[in-house]
């Protein structure tokens, strides 16, 4: 049996061709599942809109009606990347709301996986980085409101520092943050997770896969989860523009099933979310993106 997907035709906003951010990723991620037969029509899902209160659980009320009126000030659109019109507003709360559909259907079924999510660079009271509102902050908050779950663990190893992510929970002590990142990327002024990893520029498949061997046993000691959020971001990869790092397509397909299989092994619930990833050749990074539930299939 398939494990849950959880995707809407809307993540994709329609940018033009060429643009920094690869929007076209998120269709051609779905093509690509549905080629190697990882979807079906029992397995997949599909969000609605979620409730402003519900965004309001992570961030300010304030930032959450200027993002769903698409009035976001040009100060703030200009740190996000793009502007938010009303194809941006609406992908960014179906994607938030995908990944809190995820996060159920995990805790149902013991993984499903988001074709979207992963913002982790929005922040309380604005969206940074290419990162509108940050899915896996609200998706945490509503489980934790909703009195699903007691402990929560995020691990993030998208090539950026989850910065905003740690930012928003870092007073939740019912969540524990992970980042393990490049040291010399965005952002300049890192945040401070629950425990940081940074890594020096180029490090190849071998030496992270043993660094994250290292820490996945580790973090038991800082929390027992009932569920994690994971960001598989492709974004490490050796071809990607915005990352420094050099893992291979084999080193992220290594990764994912050391964090899936560590944590399903131990009984814990994983959601999935793509994070980062930007390669102008589509094809190549929705294949890569693709890795995620190729390994959520094989541990489902």
């Amino acid at each position: 049996m398939l494990p849950p997907i959880v995707h809407h035709p809307d993540y994709d906003a329609c940018f033009a061709d060429g643009h920094r951010f690869p929007m076209r990723k998120y269709a051609r991620l779905m093509e690509v599942l549905c080629e190697r037969r990882l979807v079906d029509e029992s397995s997949l899902h599909r969000p609605g809109l979620p409730a402003d209160e519900m965004l309001a659980l992570a961030h300010d009320a304030d930032y959450v009606a200027q993002v769903v009126s698409s009035t976001v000030p040009p100060a703030i659109e200009r740190e996000i990347g793009f502007p938010v019109d009303d194809r941006v507003s609406r992908r960014a709360r179906l994607a938030t709301s995908g990944t809190m559909l995820a996060a159920r259907l995990a805790l149902e079924h013991g993984v499903a996986c988001n074709t979207a999510g992963g913002s982790h660079h929005a922040r309380r009271s604005q969206g940074a980085g290419f990162c509108t509102f940050n899915d896996v902050a609200v998706a945490a908050n509503a489980l934790l409101a909703e009195r699903l779950v007691e402990h929560i663990l995020v691990v993030d190893l998208d090539v950026h520092q989850g910065d905003g992510t740690a930012e928003m929970l870092e007073g939740e002590r019912r969540v524990f943050t992970f980042s393990m990142h490049a040291a010399n990327n965005y952002p300049v002024r890192k945040a401070r997770s629950g425990l940081d990893i940074a890594l020096p520029d180029g490090m190849a498949d071998q030496a992270y896969l043993e660094r994250l061997a290292e820490v996945l046993p580790a973090l038991e000691g800082h929390v027992r989860p009932d569920i994690v959020f994971y960001n598989a971001g492709v974004d490490p990869h050796a071809d990607d523009r915005l990352g420094r790092l050099a893992l291979t397509d084999e080193g992220l397909r290594r990764r994912d099933e050391a964090v899936i299989g560590h944590f399903r092994r131990l009984g814990v619930a994983v959601c999935g979310v793509i994070g980062g990833g930007y390669d102008r050749d589509i094809d190549a990074l929705a294949a890569r993106h693709a890795i995620l539930f190729e390994t959520a299939a094989a541990f489902g």
